[in-house]
């Protein structure tokens, strides 16, 4: 198995770091940071990184095609002018239960937001997974979920890959990329418990996949054909959250880790927890898809 490890490259000291996402027009990399209800975005060239606060937790956050950013918070869906700052209520599929919010969400192959939340007590089965279309019209996909997380699609289209984190499982559907169904659901990987919990997730040009693990120091790679385990990429961070595949060849592997549920003494001995990292794995990915409305 290959292991590599990947390098800091900015030191965000996030309490909950999540959700690269790689914008390719402008090379620079999205990422929020939940806790502190902070929407970023970071040019790796000069090290700068923007911050805009929403108010509240914020789960994920991708680009639209006017160069603005869409996010799941615990108070629905929201658009981000980021020339004025000006926040937008979109919508919010579960302003009935307010022990949930968004979590993991990513654009599918069409530019849909697929987004799934997370209960804060994390009450078994009470979330779920969304499907927003380019009009924001908005249909439940999948119920019974407790902590929605990493999500990508296969490089055909053909599949959708999801992760419910309790359950150590990536599950994989059959996708229809004209309506944006998903069916038969299966699972094609388990994770051991000793690995940690599986928590975001990528796939790359060969059609592996990546999955960030929670309790587990790093990125494994696997094989969703076979659940072989190829390959991992080490962090200095106990608590790795997600990770996108970014910079100008679209060959590095950007990731984001969390500071929160560390005690003290962990904390100081991981130093660089919350930071952004890097690696080169050898592999290239594909930007963020914008959403498409």
């Amino acid at each position: 198995m290959q292991e590599i490890d990947a390098r800091c490259i900015f030191d965000g000291k996030a309490t909950l770091g999540e959700g690269p996402a790689w914008i390719a027009e402008s090379q620079r990399l999205i990422w929020v940071d939940i806790e502190r209800h902070l929407i970023n975005r970071l040019d790796p060239a000069t090290g700068k990184n923007e911050s805009w606060a929403v108010g509240c937790d914020v789960g994920f956050a991708v680009p639209d095609t006017s160069g603005n950013i869409v996010a799941g918070t615990r108070d629905g869906i929201i658009r981000l002018n980021t020339e004025t700052g000006e926040i937008t209520s979109v919508v919010d599929p579960e302003s009935d239960i307010p022990t949930n919010r968004f979590n993991d969400g990513k654009c599918d192959p069409r530019g849909r937001i697929f987004g799934g939340s997370i209960s804060y007590e994390r009450i078994v089965g009470d979330a779920s997974l969304y499907r927003f279309d380019t009009d924001f019209q908005v249909e439940k996909v999948q119920d019974g979920i407790t902590n929605s997380n990493g999500l990508t699609w296969s490089l055909d289209e053909k599949t959708f890959y999801y992760i419910d984190t309790p359950t150590r499982k990536v599950d994989a559907f059959d996708y229809d990329v004209e309506t944006g169904a998903i069916s038969n659901r299966r699972t094609v990987i388990n994770v051991p418990e000793d690995l940690g919990k599986p928590d975001g997730m990528t796939i790359d040009n060969e059609g592996m996949l990546w999955v960030c693990l929670w309790g587990g120091w790093g990125v494994t790679r696997w094989n969703p054909e076979t659940a072989e385990l190829i390959g991992k990429i080490n962090l200095p961070c106990k608590n790795v959250t997600s990770c996108c595949f970014g910079g100008p060849n679209l060959d590095q592997l950007f990731i984001s880790c969390a500071r929160t549920g560390l005690t003290a003494e962990e904390l100081a001995n991981q130093p660089q927890a919350g930071s952004l990292f890097v690696a080169e794995p050898g592999v290239s990915g594909q930007a963020a898809v914008a959403f498409g409305g």
